[in-house]
């Protein structure tokens, strides 16, 4: 195989570009939008929309860098078949490209203005410490929930820069902003435990799960809790915006979707129920942010 070739294979398995890149076009348009609606003032032009997803796309690739990084010998270990333990590609070549996106980050904040760069970095000190696991790996990884947390602290990090885009040529931005800030935070979570709820002839030993660390149904329940949250902060989204009954009939509708589907996997949680409940997770998210950014603009018109 060629080195593009090669390349093609791992972004299939470790970064699909056809899962990834719409998610991140809708979370980066909506960020961006949904400060501009709360704010009411008037959208940005293309170039902040274009700006904002290849930062976004940019980071996210630099998190997947970073997990390759620190989960190299588990890896090695207990997961051969990913591409770089059974030798596809190296991790310094993935490594280098994920270095060779930094240089490019800050050329895009750069263009938009030195505020963005603030954020950018700030973004990255927290990206780097999750890298080292805050200089506690042991101690994190026998605290299953902080961990989580710390870890999903990157999204308000990251949702805070995107807003940025919008909201500082402008000096501030809109009070309630908080609320999709923290919506970015709890869908994180939605996104991290439900790609790891899983049918039991799936666990395997040395990779962690919540389904392996909990059970199904208690997963299963923290799961929907944060599917819960999400749904409160969309409908706090959709009463500062100034649409309320629209997002609740939506947020509504959705925790019940994901309600259903986590009860049928704690019934049996095979493995069609597996890829069910993390096809969901993204779904969910991607629904939360389409509805946050987009629909007062559908309903109500451009501000």
């Amino acid at each position: 195989m060629t080195l593009a070739q090669r390349l093609w294979s791992y972004q299939a398995e470790r970064f699909p570009l056809v899962k990834t890149a719409p998610l991140l076009a809708c979370f980066s348009a909506a960020s961006i939008t949904v400060s501009a609606v709360m704010a009411d003032r008037p959208v940005p032009g293309l170039t902040a929309y274009l700006i904002g997803f290849l930062l976004v796309f940019m980071l996210f690739f630099q998190l997947r860098v970073a997990d390759e990084v620190k989960d190299a010998a588990d890896d090695a270990k207990y997961r051969p078949e990913r591409p770089i333990p059974r030798g596809l590609v190296t991790l310094r070549l993935i490594v280098s490209l994920g270095i060779v996106t930094v240089p490019l980050c800050f050329i895009a904040a750069l263009i938009h203005g030195a505020g963005l760069v603030w954020l950018l970095g700030l973004t990255w000190v927290w990206l780097a410490a999750m890298t080292v696991e805050f200089g506690v790996p042991a101690w994190l990884k026998a605290r299953p929930v902080l961990y989580l947390l710390s870890h999903m602290a990157i999204m308000p990090l990251i949702d805070l820069l995107l807003t940025g885009i919008e909201w500082l040529p402008h000096g501030s931005a809109a009070p309630a902003l908080w609320l999709f800030i923290a919506l970015s935070f709890s869908n994180g979570c939605v996104l991290e435990i439900g790609r790891k709820l899983w049918a039991p002839e799936n666990e395997r030993t040395g990779v962690d799960t919540y389904s392996g660390l909990w059970g199904p149904h208690r997963a299963a329940g923290v799961w929907t809790v944060f599917v819960a949250i999400s749904a409160l902060l969309l409908v706090g989204v959709g009463i500062a915006t100034g649409f309320t009954v629209a997002f609740v009939v939506i947020a509504a509708a959705g925790l019940a979707i994901c309600h259903a589907a986590a009860r049928g996997y704690v019934t049996a949680p095979t493995p069609k129920a597996q890829e069910r409940m993390d096809m969901l997770a993204g779904l969910w998210v991607f629904g939360c942010y389409a509805t946050a950014g987009f629909l007062p603009l559908a309903l109500g018109g451009m501000p």
